[in-house]
């Protein structure tokens, strides 16, 4: 669309894949605003297919030779967002005004975010979850959950979202059993979170549940070296 700029003048790349819309304004695979970038160094930026960039919206190439942003595909990336170097988008999320993505930041696919948020770099962002509107996400998100608030914290799981994407009803139960014994024991003084989390991995019947153990895998992840951790959960205390 007018006054849309795609490319720049650097070493490395910017690569677009077929149907991608570029909307008025916006300003695709430029150079990051990575102060550790050097002048010179190649840069990449990866988009796949079926795309809508919208008006105003930025999206940086890598910081380094060595990595790369990546965009997959069927994204819709609404007006005024910014997507930051090295992050990696997965496929057909929804990004709504002004979502703001730092560097290195991971998202998952089927995601939606709410307008006015911002998640801090290196977080990662699970696959079916929500961020709700005008919140700041400090830490990881896992999979088919939802936060919101000011920092952002664990509300539940997105049931809409997966009722959207034909989650089953049986599919769906099993993840409510499962997030209440992580997140909701009935009495938080008896067992840690370590603790509650191989509780449902032992789950005669959550532990036979593939979404069930894809979401306590995310949670697990978000604890290794170098990771974030989750978004606390409100009830919280100490943890």
């Amino acid at each position: 669309m007018t006054g849309a700029v795609v490319g720049d003048d650097l070493p490395g790349h910017t690569v677009l894949g077929c149907n991608n819309i570029i909307g008025h304004h916006a300003v695709v695979g430029i150079k990051c605003q990575d102060m550790k970038y050097k002048p010179g160094e190649e840069c990449f930026l990866d988009v796949g297919d079926d795309n809508e960039i919208r008006e105003h919206t930025s999206i940086h190439r890598s910081s380094k030779s060595s990595d790369r942003t990546v965009i997959g595909n069927g994204n819709l990336i609404m007006g005024s967002s910014h997507i930051a170097h090295d992050c990696k988008v997965g496929n057909n999320n929804i990004f709504a005004n002004n979502t703001l993505l730092a560097g290195h930041v991971v998202v998952g696919d089927h995601t939606h975010t709410a307008g006015a948020i911002a998640v801090h770099q290196f977080c990662h962002i699970g696959s079916f979850s929500f961020i709700g509107g005008g919140s700041v996400v400090s830490q990881d998100v896992p999979k088919y959950m939802m936060v919101s608030g000011e920092r952002a914290e664990l509300r539940g799981l997105n049931l809409e979202g997966l009722r959207r994407h034909r989650f089953t009803a049986a599919e769906i139960r099993s993840l409510r059993a499962a997030y209440r014994k992580i997140f909701m024991p009935a009495n938080e003084n008896v067992r840690g979170f370590e603790e509650r989390l191989a509780e449902v991995e032992q789950h005669e019947e959550l532990a036979n549940d593939p979404s069930v153990c894809s979401m306590v895998q995310s949670i697990r992840d978000s604890f290794e070296e170098k990771r974030r951790g989750i978004c606390k959960f409100r009830q919280w205390s100490g943890c």
